[in-house]
């Protein structure tokens, strides 16, 4: 590992010189904004990270002492107790918790089941958020789309009182754009089809998996929203049912589902910060979310992302001297039954906005990082070249100003924050998304140290560069 370690530092040094030739629109160079000195000191904590850190010792924790996360529960509550006690024993300062609202559902019993015309049991997961059905259950003929528009556009006439199925099958990609169009049967189909008379919605999941996992997820309902119980089937099961369906003959189906919502419970974001030297006042927020579903154990969404922040930011801990500016680690409530969270954050730093320097966020697995995309102010494109310099020597390209940067993220870079996106292959991400498959296993060790060295690099370079990133422009929507 020396060896390989040597070696990127020269193809590391080999870019950075020949970055630092190239002079910006202002005709400044790279290493005006970042010297030298901190680009080596960011490839060598890069390296270090490479080769040995605690992030898979970090998730491991998480995924085996306290397992599921579902926001409100038992288990979330021993997840805010294991960041306090982790994040101490690691030697963080200014620890602490602010108190966030959560909603609190309850899973249940579900059975699905074709009664005819070839009748067969299904696996199934209900969707959070979903009602339940009477204790006696559902049965009712299936009416099936192939999409969400197509739904939209039926008559009610022709749906009142039917279980409608919804397909749409999610395509694998890198980058996982996909999801974002196969998600909306989920998280708009639940209220479309009861505005339109059905009993209760199925739904492919929304996941790429070939194995009989079915892909839970939350449901968007506004207030005046009616309910119908809803739930997604495992894709195997999904072509099972359009077999039948399009056989020719009517299918029904039977659905007992025993989901209930509950009173709404206390939970907190946990923070944790590396005070800076100069500029304590400044931060580099790195985020990831504490919850997730019931069905795993919550290890790739998002027990990764938490193990990748905690472990950067510790990394740095460890150097000679600290950055001028504070690392803040936020590990959110709730993100994945609406942002609890991340808009409590935003909702008390609202003021603050103009200290937040810049954010990123893990929560997409565990897979490399292939790719730097921001969202910054267009005069500071060049100080995320720079910094991508340090990237460069690991094969991960340069992307476009466009970044989302994180559900956590998203309250905080609506209103202006700066944000970098280090884009993970999410090739394999969603076969295990939101599944009972959602566990230790699928964490490779060292994917798991790449984003390390990612992050860890980054985050120094952010902290103790000289230049600072500018806050944008709010966004037009705030929400």
């Amino acid at each position: 590992m020396r060896f390989v370690a040597a070696a990127l530092a020269a193809l590391f040094l080999g870019a950075s010189v020949l970055f630092a030739e190239q002079a910006d629109e202002s005709g400044k160079h790279a290493s005006a904004a970042l010297p030298e000195a901190l680009l080596a000191r960011a490839a060598a904590l890069r390296d270090r990270a490479l080769e040995e850190n605690q992030a898979f010792d970090i998730v491991r924790s998480l995924t085996v002492e306290v397992g599921p996360r579902l926001a409100g529960s038992e288990g979330d509550r021993a997840a805010v107790a294991w960041a306090l006690t982790k994040l101490r024993e690691l030697g963080f300062e200014h620890i602490a918790t602010q108190p966030v609202t959560v909603p609190r559902w309850e899973r249940g019993d579900i059975r699905v089941a074709i009664t005819e015309p070839y009748p067969q049991q299904l696996v199934a997961a209900a969707l959070g958020g979903s009602i339940g059905t009477p204790a006696s259950g559902i049965t009712a003929p299936v009416i099936g789309f192939e999409n969400l528009d197509e739904l939209e556009k039926t008559p009610a006439t022709k749906i009142a009182g039917h279980i409608v199925y919804v397909g749409d099958r999610m395509a694998r990609t890198q980058d996982g754009s996909a999801y974002g169009t196969a998600v909306k049967k989920r998280s708009d189909g639940p209220a479309l089809a009861a505005r339109k008379g059905a009993r209760a919605l199925l739904i492919r999941s929304a996941g790429t998996s070939k194995a009989r996992f079915a892909h839970t997820g939350g449901i968007s309902y506004e207030a005046d929203d009616p309910k119908v119980p809803a739930a997604a089937l495992a894709n195997a099961d999904a072509d099972m049912l359009e077999e039948q369906l399009n056989s020719g003959h009517p299918v029904s189906i039977h659905l007992m589902l025993s989901a209930r919502e509950l009173p709404a419970e206390r939970s907190a974001n946990v923070i944790a910060e590396l005070p800076g030297s100069e500029a304590g006042d400044e931060i580099v927020l790195l985020a990831a979310h504490l919850d997730s579903w019931d069905l795993g154990t919550g290890a790739i969404d998002d027990g990764a992302g938490v193990a990748v922040v905690i472990e950067a930011a510790r990394l740095i801990s460890e150097l000679p001297e600290a950055p001028r500016r504070t690392i803040r680690v936020l590990l959110a409530a709730n993100e994945e039954f609406g942002l609890s969270g991340a808009k409590a954050y935003a909702a008390a730093n609202r003021e603050q906005l103009g200290n937040h320097v810049i954010g990123f966020e893990a929560d997409f697995g565990a897979g490399r990082v292939y790719q730097l995309a921001s969202r910054v102010k267009a005069s500071d494109l060049e100080l995320v070249k720079a910094m991508h310099a340090v990237l460069a020597p690991l094969g991960i390209s340069m992307g476009d100003n466009q970044a989302g940067g994180g559900a956590d993220l998203s309250p905080m870079r609506k209103l202006g924050m700066a944000v970098l996106a280090p884009r993970q292959d999410g090739s394999e991400y969603f076969d295990y998304h939101h599944t009972a498959d959602d566990t230790l296993d699928k964490i490779d060790h060292q994917n798991l140290n790449q984003n390390v060295a990612v992050y860890a690099a980054l985050a120094l370079l952010a902290a103790d560069m000289p230049a600072r990133f500018a806050t944008r422009e709010p966004e037009a929507d705030t929400k």
